[in-house]
């Protein structure tokens, strides 16, 4: 029996794939998603690997998101999380049959094995999804058993498909397409890139509501100053969609379609797969952004 890729409807089990320490997206996405228990029950925090100006090698990027986690879990004063946080890949797959071994993708074999077809485990992956490739091409069962819910690439009317996600590792995008893994996909450029934020936004609504807030508003202004913003800038907090699709809510809308195939030119191949994915293709940027000022900035001690 084939299983669609569907919503869960009730409380799931969920792993999240990041590489933490790239940019401040990722740290919204994480601390949104812990506080969104027991909606989602997190097992696992999976460090990613990226390379740019922020580290020299995919190894370099794991490491660094590595202790970003951490740091983002003392300051939500979580550290009874902190056993659940596994390094992932230190380089990018070779090709599209040699997998990278990890402490990451061991352990996401190790939690899909625990779960069904009927019951999967929910992938969030919200990076170059390495971790993930690697674990289908270690153990294929576990297709049948996970659901991955991934940001990456642009929709296919976007001249060059050169999503950061996905240039990374072209090879790992192009084994969880093809592997027939129940998939939600959620482009960048063009429908999450709709998911941004201000300066004004972010000191007006989080300002002293917590330690986790004010060092997530300052990171972001600093980010932003950092890649040389003009003052009118906003910010594309997108990694958070990925964790909002498990959400109950009107947060976005998506559609089944036939599963496409990204090719290394950074193109969307003419012909698509014999399987369907889920494609989200609008995100309710206001309701969203409320829900998530208003579950970063409550307090989590009362």
């Amino acid at each position: 029996m084939k299983y669609l890729m569907e919503k869960p409807d009730h409380p799931a089990d969920v792993v999240l794939d990041t590489d933490t320490y790239n940019e401040i997206d990722d740290q919204f996405a994480l601390a949104y998603l812990i506080r969104k228990a027991p909606e989602l029950r997190l097992k696992a925090i999976f460090a990613a690997p990226f390379i740019n100006q922020r580290a020299s090698s995919p190894e370099e990027g794991m490491e660094r998101s590595f202790e970003e986690i951490h740091n983002v879990l003392t300051l939500m004063k979580r550290d009874d999380l902190k056993d659940m946080v596994f390094r992932g890949s230190g380089r990018f797959l070779e090709n599209e049959s040699t997998p990278v071994h990890s402490d990451a993708a061991n352990e996401l074999i190790r939690l899909a094995r625990e779960h069904t077809a009927e019951d999967p485990l929910y992938v969030i992956a919200i990076a170059a999804i390495t971790d993930v490739a690697s674990a289908l091409l270690i153990d294929p069962e576990i297709k049948d058993r996970i659901a991955v819910v991934w940001l990456g690439c642009h929709v296919p009317e976007w001249p060059v498909n050169d999503e950061f996600n996905f240039r990374q590792d072209i090879a790992a995008a192009r084994v969880v397409f093809q592997s027939g893994v129940r998939m939600t996909l959620l482009p960048c450029k063009g429908v999450v890139s709709h998911f941004m934020t201000t300066e004004y936004e972010l000191r007006h609504w989080m300002t002293g509501k917590n330690a986790l807030s004010d060092y997530l508003m300052n990171a972001t202004i600093s980010h932003a100053k950092e890649i040389g913003k003009s003052p009118y800038w906003s910010k594309q907090i997108w990694d958070v969609t990925a964790v909002a699709w498990l959400l109950k809510g009107n947060f976005m809308k998506d559609r089944m379609i036939p599963a496409p195939l990204p090719e290394y030119d950074l193109t969307w191949n003419k012909k698509t797969l014999d399987h369907e994915i889920r494609y989200v293709y609008w995100i309710n940027r206001d309701d969203l952004m409320e829900d998530l000022f208003q579950t970063l900035t409550e307090d989590a001690d009362a």
